[in-house]
């Protein structure tokens, strides 16, 4: 009977290591040897029992009057009264069932389940539990059992406990059930038969925390081998199915030890698996932090925004089908599945925690290497190809297939380059969650993205040697250089194919009025229309208008490529008062100057006078100019910029319009007589020459504004752009280039500024008025000087009146001047130097221009 013990244990341990059978062979097998076990008149206890009986015959004697011969898979609720709790499963509304099914004689058939999505899942049913079974015998109670005898019982029972099955006095708690899948992940709770010794109850109790881990692992491999948890967990699951394989052999070699030595005791069981017993505490932690991860929460925005993200492509990419909706996969519930950078995250943090242990951080080192294969090979697809190979939904970059490139011709925006590509910022591992890293990557699988699409010239880098696992040291040199790679690409297809540089040339000449030659002939063809009020002025007339003076014979424009992208629109807001939502709303205004008061640069008048500016709002005020950029330039050239464009555009023609202005005032005043004629009356006279000189210095004023916006802030700062385009290294440098130089552009020339702003609105609107007032006197005072030579009262009278409106325009004038160079000067010292320019210019011209007052 030994031989036969030894020759079946070794049979046994045989089986449960050979790796050449089939994962359901192997299955079908275990689950018959187990059922058969529990069925047989012998078991490894009488083996155990054997074995001994030479060497304590009469222990053996007394043994095997009370020994069983059939093991009973029936527990005695009188008995079982000590529960063991190892895990942290709480009792669910679903096992009050368990207690009211009826109980069967154990008569269990092994079967196969129908073929599952995962190569890991469970193949074979699950055989009942001890409490759901009726049983003719009971086990015999350990009370009346020696010492010896207890040893060997409670040794078998461990051997199947710890294989995941039930023992004759280790039961499961009644409320564990395998079926519920939160129970399996926690592991189960034991309960021991009364009246086991309290020697070996200690050791038992230690060794089913050891079962319980191993339970609870294997129930998380199934489960997440699933496909929708993707491949971040089944690599994950592979790495501790390796682990698991160790366990099963240390399982094979404890059974072959009790079987075979007689020395083999449960203190030396203990011993041999403590080392097991840590890795898969440490596994046990990870699934549980994992499954935590997992609970139900509730919905937020995120998760709407991102189903109705998934709604929208699903719609557009079947053109608008319904029925494509059912193939979405949308989670009904509100439950997360942990997976991608977000395992990775818990896994690298887990590492960190444990540090200070070798052996656990040998353990995390090599899952933390394992789960990120996968997420690497994404990885380097997407740096080194632009592809995103992501059937998951696990890498860190999420691609909204919706928004295609071939809309943006008609319409080019932003939303190509900001929205099709996105970071998804709550998933990243640690060791790539810094933000510039992060940007590369995203900027680097772009990149390459652009140049193919719209180079049609595939630069995918060939994927060698490049890091397989997030903790190579190799990671952030292989980002850097995929980046690099990519940058240099994108950086010649706009610079040297799609001439980057000329069409910036193209953009100053039409929006900074730069060689404007065409603009003062549109002016000239367009005077009448642009008259007119804004919301009368024909588009179409204009735009006929434009295109004629740019086909001028001898204008630079004639010659210029992008020509036929130049177009003019209609702004229906003002330029002051879209400026000042602009300051309001991005919060660039820097302040109130307490050394100043501003507050009289805003007289109580200031509502009727913005209506009456609204009804005043003509044409040359609401005139813009637009251009149209073809994809990929629309990136350095966006909407956003075009919008900077069109305020610089719209500023330097109101100061050109009002030079118009006053240039047209002072011909009136050199070829009209009114003007020229020297008038009897001296008073008149004065007035005339007050008049004139007032005409002079603002005309001096907008003159020196403009000299200042064009030539000392647009074209150094141009410069410096055009230079930088040369030296620039990436993609991302050459757009913020482009931004800084505009964002530099408004700010000089005042129109970041709300106090600035307002001021500079009260003196152009004078100088435009006054302008306006001198032209229509200009038929009127040969009249009035007549009457005065006749010393008319109300020629007087008329000299009188004329004497207190230029007095109003010339102390107007003067007054917001003052609060001008006040400004100036301040904002020169505390923010923008170059603007102690233009107050130096203001200044020493309105000194001369003094000199020569009457």
């Amino acid at each position: 009977m030994t031989s036969q013990a030894t020759e079946n244990g070794t049979q046994r341990r045989s089986m449960s290591s050979r790796e050449v059978l089939s994962q359901t062979d192997r299955a079908v097998n275990a689950m018959s040897q187990l059922h058969h076990r529990s069925r047989s008149v012998k078991t490894s206890t009488e083996l155990a029992h054997d074995i001994r009986v030479s060497e304590r015959e009469k222990m053996a004697s007394r043994a095997s009057s009370t020994r069983p011969r059939e093991r009973s898979p029936q527990r005695p609720e009188k008995e079982l009264a000590e529960t063991v709790r190892v895990g942290n499963t709480e009792s669910s509304s679903t096992r009050g069932a368990m207690h009211q099914q009826p109980k069967t004689d154990f008569n269990h058939e092994v079967t196969l389940l129908p073929t599952a999505l995962s190569s890991l899942e469970r193949r074979v049913n699950l055989s009942p539990l001890s409490f759901q079974l009726q049983s003719s015998k009971k086990p015999p109670p350990l009370e009346r059992m020696t010492l010896d005898v207890q040893h060997a019982v409670i040794m078998d029972d461990l051997l199947h406990v710890l294989m995941g099955s039930e023992g004759q006095y280790i039961r499961f708690h009644e409320r564990y059930s395998p079926s519920i899948e939160a129970d399996r992940l926690s592991g189960p709770e034991f309960r021991l038969a009364r009246g086991l010794d309290p020697s070996l109850r200690d050791l038992t109790k230690g060794l089913l925390k050891l079962a319980t881990y191993h339970s609870s692992v294997e129930a998380f491999v199934e489960i997440q081998s699933k496909v929708e948890y993707g491949v971040v967990n089944h690599a994950l699951c592979a790495a501790m199915r390796h682990i698991m394989k160790e366990y099963l052999a240390l399982m094979s070699d404890m059974e072959y030890k009790m079987l075979t030595s007689t020395s083999f005791t449960l203190n030396m069981f203990h011993i041999e698996t403590m080392d097991m017993a840590r890795k898969l505490a440490e596994l046990s932690h990870i699934v549980e932090q994992i499954s935590r991860k997992e609970e139900p929460a509730p919905e937020d925005a995120d998760d709407l925004g991102t189903d109705f993200d998934k709604i929208m492509e699903t719609l557009k990419a079947n053109d608008g089908n319904l029925n494509a909706l059912s193939n979405l996969g949308i989670s009904k519930t509100t439950s997360t599945i942990a997976k991608g950078g977000d395992v990775i995250k818990l896994l690298t943090d887990r590492l960190y925690s444990v540090s200070g242990d070798p052996a656990a951080r040998e353990l995390l080192t090599y899952l933390v290497k394992e789960a990120s294969r996968p997420y690497m090979r994404m990885l380097n697809m997407w740096l080194h190809r632009g592809i995103i190979a992501d059937p998951f939904n696990e890498f860190l970059i999420k691609e909204q297939k919706s928004i295609r490139r071939e809309r943006l011709d008609e319409d080019y925006t932003d939303e190509y380059w900001d929205k099709r590509y996105t970071l998804r910022k709550d998933d990243l591992p640690p060791q790539i969650a810094d933000a510039r890293t992060c940007d590369k990557i995203l900027l680097a699988g772009k990149f390459l993205n652009v140049v193919r699409e719209c180079g049609g010239v595939d630069v995918s880098n060939d994927i060698k040697d490049v890091p397989e696992t997030i903790d190579d040291p190799r990671l952030l040199s292989n980002v850097n250089a995929a980046y690099a790679h990519a940058n240099g690409y994108l950086l010649s297809l706009l610079i040297n194919s799609h001439k980057l540089s000329e069409r910036l040339t193209s953009l100053k000449h039409y929006f900074f009025l730069d060689q404007a030659d065409f603009f003062i002939n549109f002016m000239d063809l367009a005077s009448h229309e642009l008259r007119k009020p804004a919301k009368n002025v024909s588009t179409s007339k204009l735009q006929s208008l434009l295109d004629l003076a740019l086909r001028q014979p001898g204008s630079i424009t004639a010659t210029d490529p992008f020509k036929e992208d130049i177009s003019v629109q209609l702004n229906e807001v003002g330029l002051t008062e879209w400026l000042m939502r602009i300051v309001s709303v991005s919060g660039l205004d820097p302040g109130d100057i307490a050394s100043m008061q501003l507050s009289a640069a805003t007289p109580a008048t200031d509502k009727s006078s913005e209506r009456d500016e609204k009804k005043a709002f003509t044409g040359i005020q609401a005139l813009q100019f637009d251009f149209k950029i073809p994809f990929p330039l629309s990136l350095v050239i966006s909407r956003k910029t075009i919008l900077r464009y069109q305020l610089l555009f719209r500023h330097l023609v109101a100061l050109k319009h009002i030079e118009q202005l006053l240039g047209v005032a002072w011909l009136e005043q050199v070829k009209s007589a009114g003007w020229v004629q020297r008038s009897k009356n001296r008073n008149l006279q004065r007035w005339k020459l007050k008049a004139w000189n007032l005409r002079a210095k603002m005309l001096v004023f907008i003159e020196q504004v403009l000299y200042f916006s064009t030539t000392e802030v647009v074209e150094p700062n141009w410069c410096s752009l055009m230079a930088g385009i040369s030296d620039v290294n990436t993609v991302d440098a050459l757009m913020q280039n482009h931004v800084d130089f505009l964002d530099t552009c408004l700010k000089e020339c005042m129109l970041t500024n709300s106090k600035l702003l307002r001021v500079m609105a009260k003196l152009m609107a004078a100088c435009k008025l006054f302008a306006t007032y001198t032209v229509q006197l200009s038929k009127t005072l040969p009249t009035i000087d007549c009457e005065v030579a006749d010393a008319d009262s109300a020629a007087m009278d008329k000299i009188s009146k004329l004497e207190s409106i230029l007095l109003q325009y010339e102390q107007n004038f003067d007054h917001h001047l003052k609060i001008l160079m006040d400004a100036l000067n301040y904002y020169a010292a505390t923010e923008t130097v170059v603007l102690l320019s233009l107050c130096a210019r203001i200044e020493v011209c309105m000194i001369a221009e003094t000199q020569n007052d009457p």
